[in-house]
């Protein structure tokens, strides 16, 4: 059953005649680069809409952590804070993934009949993206579990959620994304966590814009995937996304998308091993961090100090693993006097 045709949520780009129709696709294009924007309106989506759904979006520079990961595990910290690089948490499983204004991003949200196994289907929603590609001379393919590439090389990761009798399913498509930076982005020391998150695995990737026989830029690619989607799907829609649909989503952009608690806190139980060399001498953490919280923390090294380095231990122990509270708590101590030639900068880079 499909939403009632006074809904404020359907102005659709058709006739009055096609608003009192039974549509199963509306698409929808982006224009907001926001990625807590775009990941929070595919929860919306899902949760409020009766139609089917297909999305399309680009990211500023961010990372999306799979649901299930710890996002310290999957970043690179220094290089994140250093390039203003947007974190976020997305709903489904799977590995972390690095967005630019390179990359184009789909969702298909669609109700779907039986039981929650056969609900799962990588490849369905895959092939559309497949169909357009091939239409564009480029030889893509679906491999492993859940990636699509060209010549063995990965361009698109895809993950999947069932809620109630609908499916979510999104996926990256790497245009003309700046693959450095993914690179940097992603780059973290595996040594440095122990916890039972699920971890990202790494593939050679590459850029669709490398295989196209005649050249475009990300934002014709989109208009051209949309305009096949569109093609494709017999009782598809264009949708423009109202004043409610806006301020709706920006809701849980403030209080679930753009939180640390989410981003960062939901991570699972994990311990945090670290060393670093400061002018006083090597320093080494391990910080236990359960729910975000710093459960326990124990500090090492061959510093020298004035004072029992049990307190600044104590005083970190029960605060979020979050810079800013580590930071105010260690602004309290003159640090010189527990870690002598030591900076406040030094032990917060230690700490993460």
């Amino acid at each position: 059953m499909r939403r009632p045709c006074k809904s404020s949520h359907l102005k659709v780009l058709k006739d009055d005649y096609y608003l009192c129709q039974k549509l199963t696709m509306l698409c929808i294009k982006s224009t907001n680069t926001n990625p807590c924007f775009n990941i929070a309106s595919e929860e919306y989506f899902l949760k409020n809409f009766t139609d089917n759904i297909f999305l399309l979006y680009i990211n500023s520079p961010s990372i999306i952590i799979g649901k299930h990961q710890n996002t310290l595990a999957e970043i690179n910290t220094g290089y994140v804070k250093e390039n203003n690089i947007i974190v976020v948490r997305r709903q489904t499983g799977g590995g972390a993934v690095f967005h630019d204004l390179g990359n184009l991003n789909f969702s298909f949200i669609q109700t779907v009949e039986g039981n929650r196994e056969n609900m799962i289907d990588f490849r369905k929603y895959s092939q559309p993206i497949l169909d357009v590609l091939n239409k564009l001379g480029i030889n893509a393919r679906f491999e492993g579990r859940n990636d699509l590439t060209i010549n063995g090389k990965k361009f698109s990761g895809n993950a999947e959620m069932v809620y109630k009798n609908k499916i979510l399913h999104h996926g990256t498509l790497l245009f003309s994304s700046k693959i450095t930076d993914l690179t940097k982005a992603l780059n973290v020391d595996p040594l440095k966590f122990r916890d039972k998150a699920v971890k990202s695995v790494q593939s050679r990737v590459t850029n669709i814009s490398e295989h196209l026989q005649h050249p475009m830029d990300v934002i014709q690619f989109r208009q051209l995937v949309m305009d096949d989607i569109m093609q494709m799907y017999d009782d598809a829609v264009a949708y423009e996304l109202t004043p409610s649909d806006i301020s709706n989503i920006n809701y849980l952009v403030e209080t679930k998308y753009a939180t640390w608690e989410w981003n960062f806190g939901y991570s699972p139980k994990y311990t945090l091993q670290k060393f670093v060399k400061t002018r006083g001498g090597k320093i080494e953490f391990d910080i236990d961090v359960k729910n975000g919280v710093i459960n326990d923390i124990k500090i090492f090294g061959d510093y020298f100090n004035h004072l029992d380095t049990s307190d600044i231990e104590k005083a970190l122990t029960g605060i979020p693993h979050k810079e800013e509270n580590i930071r105010k708590t260690l602004s309290n101590f003159p640090i010189d006097d527990y870690f002598r030639h030591v900076t406040l900068d030094e032990l917060i880079e230690g700490l993460f």
